[in-house]
């Protein structure tokens, strides 16, 4: 049996930048990863300004923009005929900074690679197939995905990472919803040789769904969208020889003359990927030792492209009171105030983007309510900066202590 005060449960951006700030902070932190790194993964890929100042925290900041692609400076709408950007707004803090796009299998080994240096202990490719609360913590039963080997693994607290979008027998993952017609579906896909003016990121409205580009690392441009699945399955009798994904890029080059422009010369870079249904939403915050970071804790919409830098952020705010109150919490005491702690900052730090992502999705997916979104865009193309602010682009990540957590 192998015992931590820390038990971390999977290694994307939430889960290794919390192996990170505990591991340097001098726990002894696990972190199992089912999968093998480096992995290509369905993600916008977009990192938002206000997550940089995190990340030279970390002393990933030169590593990631050395890796990344450029700066986007603006933001804007691909729909049909129409085509239209304007500035992306910088952060609040008066920094004049700019978000930019790194391939998930660049940005987690990033982020891994140096809680692996900083001590966290990795089990990869491990996966935890069962969790059990005991009088001192936690017990997890571990697998080896290759050999088939098993392990015991103790730890006084767990933090959960491992995303929304499976089902298992953990406490803490989600339970199998029933299929619904407005389920949303995500692809991605890499180009080479794209057509997309530099800096733009716009955001694609399409008959039944959403999506955006933006440029990446190594001269890729990533395309990533969401379709319901009522339309994903009208994509797939309109394009019957072609396979989901390269049936619904058809759909949208069809239905954006933007994105039809930027692919006419560009090549496909490895294959598609899909995943789904996707579960946005606030999830339940536990108080019994439980700790939920990432996609576990919420998700917003990918519309407002605040995947990574939400998940990065909600492991920084726990982190830091997890560090603050060490002692307390290695002893048992005080877990419950923390945990409610966390839940208000969390909350007040990314509800009005779960909440106002959630908005947009609902009328990007609507063919109706997008095309009047749409003219009234053209008309007032200042709602679409709005947009980016309300969906967290400006926002510096506040940190809101309760005083009297002790």
């Amino acid at each position: 049996m192998k015992t931590y005060d820390a038990l971390v449960i999977g290694a994307g951006p939430a889960g290794s930048t919390a192996a990170l700030m505990l591991a340097r902070a001098g726990w002894a932190v696990s972190i199992v990863e089912k999968t093998r790194f480096p992995r290509r993964k369905v993600c916008g890929e977009f990192v938002s300004a206000t997550s940089l100042p995190l990340l030279r925290k970390l002393g990933l900041e030169k590593a990631y923009l050395e890796q990344a692609g450029p700066p986007v400076r603006q933001v804007g709408v691909y729909s049909g005929k129409t085509r239209m950007a304007v500035d992306m707004p910088c952060p609040q803090d008066g920094t004049d900074l700019y978000g930019r796009a790194l391939g998930r299998e660049h940005l987690d080994a990033l982020i891994l690679n140096a809680a692996d240096a900083a001590g966290a202990e990795l089990w990869q490719p491990w996966k935890l197939t069962e969790l059990i609360q005991v009088e001192d913590g936690f017990m997890g039963t571990a697998v080896a995905d290759d050999t088939g080997e098993r392990t015991s693994l103790a730890a006084r607290i767990v933090i959960a990472a491992h995303g929304s979008w499976e089902q298992g027998a953990l406490p803490t993952l989600p339970a199998r919803a029933a299929p619904q017609i407005s389920d949303l579906f995500a692809f991605k896909a890499h180009f080479r040789d794209c057509g997309l003016p530099a800096g733009l990121m716009p955001l694609l409205a399409f008959p039944g769904g959403y999506g955006g580009m933006v440029h990446s690392d190594g001269g890729r441009t990533s395309l990533s969208c969401c379709i319901r699945r009522d339309f994903l399955a009208s994509c797939r009798h309109d394009y019957p020889e072609a396979k989901a994904a390269e049936a619904v890029i058809a759909h949208v080059r069809a239905a954006c003359e933007g994105v039809d422009e930027a692919l006419a010369g560009a090549t496909l870079d490895a294959k598609c990927l899909s995943v789904g249904p996707i579960r946005p939403g606030i999830r339940a915050f536990r108080h019994d030792g439980i700790f939920t970071v990432g996609n576990a804790a919420g998700e917003a919409h990918p519309i407002v492209a605040e995947g990574i830098s939400m998940a990065m952020q909600s492991s920084w705010l726990l982190c830091q009171r997890l560090v603050a109150h060490r002692n307390g919490i290695l002893r048992g005491r005080g877990t419950a105030a923390l945990a409610e702690d966390y839940a208000d900052s969390w909350r007040r730090n990314f509800s009005q983007r779960v909440h106002v992502a959630a908005l947009f999705a609902h009328i990007a997916t609507r063919p109706a309510a997008a095309q009047l979104a749409v003219s009234l865009l053209k008309r007032a193309p200042a709602l679409l900066g709005l947009g980016a602010r309300l969906s967290g682009k400006a926002q510096p990540l506040g940190t809101f202590y309760r005083s009297d957590l002790g």
